[in-house]
């Protein structure tokens, strides 16, 4: 992954999630959240581009809807002053926005992609950016998703739903990255 132009994507990293999980919903990638805060942290070091997504939901009984305290962002993730937050309706982070324009015209082809929940709004975005031309790195151990019920009745773990989402993604519409990986060549870009 080329860190220059990269640009990170955190997707709906709200208190809408938190709120949920205190509420006895069960999630995958306990570290999700310090991870999203370390990327954040290389990416303002190394002076790199952050997109903040936040969803308003127009669904009468959603937590995210934009009164509700599940619309703030999760305080570890909270952007700062010049970094750009972009309101969403619906699953993808590129329809209703103007997130596409930004990015070309910022000249940025890479898009580290994080946030919350893994199957629904980051793999639609995901899918949605490699489909656009992006080179989409999707950042598996910064993003989560619920436990649920499928279609069929049967109980899906998080763990479960999360590898198949990255299995999907992967190679088609994206590559699979860490944290860690996407840490050290923002790194090794700020050094050369």
């Amino acid at each position: 992954m080329s860190a220059k132009p990269t640009a990170l994507i955190l997707i709906d990293v709200q208190m809408a999630f938190v709120e949920w999980e205190r509420a006895g919903k069960r999630r995958n990638n306990p570290d999700a959240v310090d991870n999203m805060a370390r990327l954040l942290d290389a990416f303002r070091h190394g002076g790199l581009a952050v997109f903040h997504i936040r969803h308003a939901s127009t669904e009468k009984d959603s937590a995210l809807r934009p009164e509700r305290s599940g619309y703030q962002p999760i305080p570890q993730t909270r952007e700062q002053p010049g970094e750009p937050v972009l309101v969403k309706h619906v699953n993808s982070s590129f329809i209703g926005t103007d997130l596409e324009q930004r990015l070309r015209a910022a000249g940025h082809r890479t898009l580290a992609i994080a946030g919350i929940t893994t199957n629904h709004c980051v793999e639609t975005t995901t899918r949605m950016a490699g489909n656009l031309g992006f080179d989409a790195q999707l950042v598996s151990d910064a993003c989560y998703t619920f436990d649920r019920v499928g279609f069929d009745g049967q109980p899906e773990s998080a763990e479960a739903i999360h590898a198949m989402t990255m299995s999907n993604l992967n190679g088609e519409f994206a590559t699979i990255v860490t944290t860690d990986a996407v840490i050290a060549t923002v790194a090794n870009t700020i050094a050369a």
